[in-house]
């Protein structure tokens, strides 16, 4: 099927043509806003630019449409620090060429999330990819105001664990 004969769109399909447009507005010098949402995000050492590359790619990286925006802003903003600089110019441009490699004009002008996959997959292997996607798991899933979102109530030891407490409660499995 070629990208010509798709239909339909998924909400992430629909976000990466949204950050591609420049939906993630640039409303001052290292400043980010969502038009739609009551958030935004201020960068002081990496670009408005690079920060958007970043949440777009941890959002390719932990797919969840139900999670908001923000919380990826937050697993991310760790990276707009004096001693993380170079490492993200030189992993995005790494990525930027990857996705040239694929024929597209950087890695967030990307449209298709299927498209965006192969181009992370060419670069899984790489210290940026994994230092990104390890990041993610403490940054996106140690957020408590996400929690609610996968049903999980947090720890149970105190509480006298999860016997009598709803264990088996879970609707999203």
């Amino acid at each position: 099927m070629t990208k010509l004969q798709r239909t339909g769109l998924t909400r992430r399909a629909l976000l990466g043509r949204a950050v591609a447009a420049g939906a993630l507005t640039v409303t001052g010098v290292g400043f980010i806003a969502a038009p739609n949402a009551a958030w935004a995000l201020e960068v002081t050492v990496i670009t408005p630019a690079q920060m958007a590359t970043l949440l777009q790619m941890a959002r390719d990286i932990y797919p969840h449409d139900q999670v908001p925006d923000q919380f990826y802003a937050v697993a991310v903003k760790g990276y707009d620090a004096e001693d993380k600089k170079d490492f993200v110019a030189t992993g995005i441009a790494e990525l930027d060429a990857a996705a040239q490699a694929q024929g597209h004009a950087d890695y967030v002008s990307i449209g298709w999330e299927e498209d965006r996959v192969k181009v992370l997959q060419a670069i899984e292997s790489s210290p940026f990819f994994q230092a990104i996607r390890g990041g993610l798991v403490t940054g996106l899933y140690n957020q408590k105001e996400v929690w609610p979102i996968f049903g999980y109530q947090g720890e149970s030891f105190s509480q006298g664990g999860y016997i009598n407490r709803g264990f088996d409660d879970i609707n999203w499995l």
